[in-house]
């Protein structure tokens, strides 16, 4: 029973650094290419179009991660994932290319993607119910603690162009190394159960049950990708030094941090469904503070800083929220779409904000995520009333 213990721990824990390490990576990416671009005079909607290629590639994906996972288990997936993220981010100094980096940012969402599924499920599957919000809370907070460093990294280019994406990709390497020290596993939903129909039936029945927890993840997709890939850009034509906006990116990471775990713990205790609209309105207010701080440096950190406390665990308390209203039988299919409303959240972002600055003067860039977050909020207190209204 103990060693039964201990080895579940191990799993556990190495999920954790691998996810702690794609959050590293992602972190690092958008708001250096967005900088690298903006300093070679690209226009900032097709700086924001660049951006999308990490989360095109993980809509693309989305549809065939179920039969691999399905057939070959957690760990060859993760293996493969592991090796095209890595793979994809020591590839970026050998030619500097708006395609070719496009296509590397499009191959890392792939790989990105096939890691987060798999940890995810795996993690989601294999929780004790009454701990599943501490441990998505855990897995949310090492996602969030490597993207907090990740945005620290990228003044390195001022050494050299290459040496933060040479960084990023030998700490992936390193993390994937320990997916070797784990015992393959397969969902349990899956053994010998794949008449549950195609991919788009399974799909409608989980939005059909739990649409209202897909919401963090939108809005999450929407607030990372917006916030590291344009943000960067708006306070640069400002005159904000790299340095600060690096600081900015960092300190909104560090709010989520602290934040991830009581909100986890809390959830459980008062349940999903009312932690969660707090979490938004809250966010809508931070950020609308935000954008009346204008260059002031230290006020848009401390709202920043408010703003990751409320916004920084929507992502994993979406989930742990998915997975209270799904059965267990389309468990895996809510995970992946999980993954596929944060990617469309996270195309939206990128769009949205690269629309914003080339059309739109005198506004600051947080406006644009106070209102989303603010929409989000009315959304959710209309579905939990309706949930209500149903019991």
């Amino acid at each position: 029973m103990n060693a039964s213990v201990t080895a579940e721990q191990r799993r556990f824990w190495i999920l954790v650094i691998i996810v702690s390490i794609s959050g590293f990576s992602q972190g690092m990416l958008l708001p250096l290419i967005s900088a690298i671009f903006e300093q070679d005079g690209i226009s900032s909607a097709l700086n924001g179009l660049n951006a999308t290629g990490l989360y095109i590639g993980t809509l693309l994906v989305s549809p065939f991660m179920e039969a691999p996972l399905r057939k070959y288990g957690y760990k060859p997936v993760i293996i493969l994932g592991g090796i095209i993220v890595f793979s994809s981010l020591l590839l970026f100094p050998l030619w500097k290319h708006v395609v070719f980096w496009f296509i590397l940012r499009l191959l890392i969402g792939i790989g990105d993607h096939a890691l987060h599924f798999s940890t995810q499920t795996w993690i989601t599957s294999t929780s004790e119910q009454h701990r599943l919000g501490r441990n998505i809370a855990i897995y949310g907070l090492s996602f969030s603690l490597g993207f907090a460093v990740g945005p620290l990294f990228a003044p390195l280019m001022k050494i050299h162009e290459g040496l933060p994406f040479i960084v990023s990709g030998l700490l992936c390497m390193s993390a994937w190394l320990l997916v070797f020290y784990l015992k393959n596993d397969f969902p349990e939903v899956m053994k010998g159960n794949v008449e549950t129909g195609s991919f788009m039936k399974r799909s409608k029945s989980t939005i059909a049950i739990a649409w209202i927890a897909f919401l963090g993840p939108f809005g999450y997709g929407f607030l990372e990708s917006s916030l590291n890939a344009m943000y960067p850009v708006y306070a640069l034509r400002n005159g904000m030094e790299l340095a600060s906006v690096s600081m900015i990116l960092a300190i909104f990471s560090i709010g989520g941090i602290i934040s991830q775990l009581p909100l986890g713990m809390l959830s459980d205790k008062f349940g999903r469904h009312l932690v969660l609209p707090i979490t938004y309105g809250g966010g809508a207010v931070a950020f609308w503070v935000a954008s009346m701080m204008g260059n002031s440096v230290l006020f848009v950190m401390l709202t920043v800083f408010v703003a990751g406390m409320f916004l920084g665990s929507i992502f994993s308390l979406g989930i742990s929220y998915m997975s209270d209203l799904t059965p267990k039988n389309l468990l895996p299919t809510g995970n992946l779409l999980c993954g596929i409303f944060f990617s469309i959240g996270s195309l939206t972002g990128p769009f949205a904000g690269g629309l914003f600055l080339e059309f739109v003067e005198g506004v600051s860039f947080f406006l644009i995520i106070s209102i989303l977050f603010g929409i989000v909020f009315v959304i959710s207190l209309y579905g939990v009333n309706r949930k209500s209204i149903r019991m």
